[in-house]
């Protein structure tokens, strides 16, 4: 009767820990496919291997469309990718921007040694990207107008030299100044390149002696 009685909670506790394994699964695959941020899977010779609904929204592709192929094929320049997988690092990397996909991410790169393959966690951050188009338009605007004032209204720039105790050349050098300092803020590149590798943390197996 006892043997009976131990197998019977033996074959629940079996059934309950498939339960749970089943129920984790599930909630990773939730995970996978409801997070806003793009996930990429690739394998050491940058192969894509996995890819969520977040990433082909960003980079509009189907995943059998992406998966098995280069991940150059979607993201050009992929020397993050290859360099994490050289060097064990985490990668934190400036906003980079996909001009041809109207994106800009933040993106964060880690490799998983013991199962061969790299990951990436895109944040989408191309609300950002609209601002900084919609001030740059703003600054080109302001850049015509001072310069109509410059080249055709000499007289409003004597009014302005008159109430300010300036000489009209004084005035207009005060505004050519301004005209070139909204230029070169107007033209201040947000696209990452390879330079701006900069890891952030050590190597895998050194974060994991920190832990002990």
């Amino acid at each position: 009767m006892a043997e009976s009685s131990f197998s019977h909670n033996a074959a629940r506790s079996k059934g309950g820990d498939s339960e749970n394994h089943q129920d984790h699964q599930h909630l990773w695959q939730l995970l996978w496919e409801y997070d806003p941020n793009g996930l990429l899977v690739v394998d050491a010779d940058l192969y894509i291997k996995l890819v969520n609904p977040a990433f082909c929204r960003m980079f509009k592709v189907q995943p059998n469309d992406v998966l098995g192929q280069p991940a150059a094929t979607i993201l050009d320049d992929v020397s993050d990718l290859r360099r994490v997988w050289e060097t064990g690092e985490v990668y934190r990397g400036k906003p980079r921007e996909f001009i041809q996909y109207d994106l800009l991410v933040n993106q964060v790169i880690f490799p998983i040694l013991d199962e061969g393959i790299i990951a990436c966690i895109m944040a989408d951050y191309s609300h950002q990207l609209a601002e900084r188009r919609e001030l740059i338009a703003i600054k080109e605007t302001t850049i015509q107008q001072v310069n109509q004032v410059v080249d055709n209204q000499m007289k409003v720039v004597q009014e302005i030299a008159g109430l300010l105790g300036e000489t009209t050349a004084q005035t207009k050098v005060s505004l050519l100044k301004i005209v070139q300092m909204l230029q070169h803020e107007a033209v201040d590149p947000v696209a990452v390149r390879p330079q701006d590798w900069s890891p952030t943390r050590s190597t895998i197996e050194d974060r994991g002696q920190e832990g002990h």
